[in-house]
């Protein structure tokens, strides 16, 4: 099962579940995926019966990719676009967005535009999918605009922009977004538009880069009112970590035991609610001139006497 991840996060279990129940009793199930979130492998434990994970290391972006986000809303996101495709080199330009809905009616905008643009979505079919990525290979088309199940396996050199359209849902995802750019160490660039509500997404992105995501602002884009700023938890280091106060020591006049914070008496006498009568030892000389510590030392109460 390839795209073991996509599969079940999709709503396949069910149609695998039938599958599996066709197969022979005794077989090998091999899974291959680039993420395995802990959720998905609950449900591929299902199918599986004391598996052996084979794991790569984490693939880590590579340092040729510049990262940069531009703040946004959701209505903003299309205008911004164009103005930046018409401040850059679109030679070859992969976009990311989250639906395949939004995928093809971006790519009928950019086509309104004059731009030589297609899309990869998992509605097309296998000729439709391997002539929109023969097309971008060769210059036929200078942007591809993908989601993340249908640019799985995307291998092109020389990207030079991957644009994400939609904050990616995961951290690996971002991570397998950019991969495509950056490449034989040459140098690419990440744009991610992101909205005010993605801030917790950018925190942990921004962890995993270990640095914090520039924000720019488009030059000459008008962004009606919008204030072009996400506030982000800044990423705290060693040496920037709070120092915790210091616990404060309980005074030797005062003691608080069940009263509500109120100043007990120092007088004797005194019972607590288990009947044990309370002595109190503050400022009573040792025979050196000092003073003992203030303590509190229940005492027995003693038996009455039977005749």
């Amino acid at each position: 099962l390839d795209e073991a991840d996509r599969m079940f996060d999709m709503g396949f279990l069910p149609d695998i579940r039938r599958i599996i129940k066709l197969l022979p009793k005794v077989r090998q199930n091999l899974f291959f995926s680039a993420t395995m979130p802990d959720d998905i492998r609950k449900l591929a434990d299902e199918v599986l019966v004391d598996p052996t994970t084979v794991q790569v290391d984490i693939i880590a972006p590579a340092k040729t990719v510049s990262h940069a986000l531009y703040p946004v809303t959701q209505g903003l996101k299309t205008p911004l676009l164009l103005s930046m495709l018409d401040q850059m080199d679109t030679d070859r330009v992969l976009i990311f967005t989250r639906t395949k809905r939004r995928a093809r009616n971006l790519a009928t905008t950019l086509q309104g535009k004059r731009y030589r643009v297609t899309a990869l979505q998992g509605n097309m079919s296998q000729p439709a999918r391997q002539a929109a990525m023969d097309g971008f290979r060769s210059g036929k088309f200078q942007i591809l605009v993908a989601t993340d199940i249908a640019a799985r396996g995307i291998d092109v050199a020389e990207i030079s922009h991957v644009i994400n359209f939609d904050m990616p849902d995961t951290v690996d995802a971002y991570t397998h977004r950019i991969g495509r750019t950056g490449r034989a160490q040459a140098t690419g660039d990440a744009f991610t538009f992101a909205e005010p509500d993605d801030a917790p997404m950018i925190r942990e992105i921004e962890k995993v880069l270990k640095m914090e995501l520039e924000q720019r602002r488009l030059d000459g884009f008008n962004y009606s009112g919008f204030v072009p700023e996400i506030v982000v938890k800044p990423l705290r280091t060693q040496n920037s970590r709070p120092e915790r106060p210091a616990p404060q020591r309980r005074s030797s006049a005062t003691a608080t035991q069940g009263n509500g914070g109120a100043r007990r008496s120092s007088g004797n006498g005194q019972r607590t609610a288990n009947g044990h009568k309370v002595t109190a030892a503050a400022g009573e000389s040792n025979g050196n001139g000092d003073k003992s510590r203030r303590r509190w030392r229940p005492q027995r109460r003693r038996p009455t006497p039977t005749r």
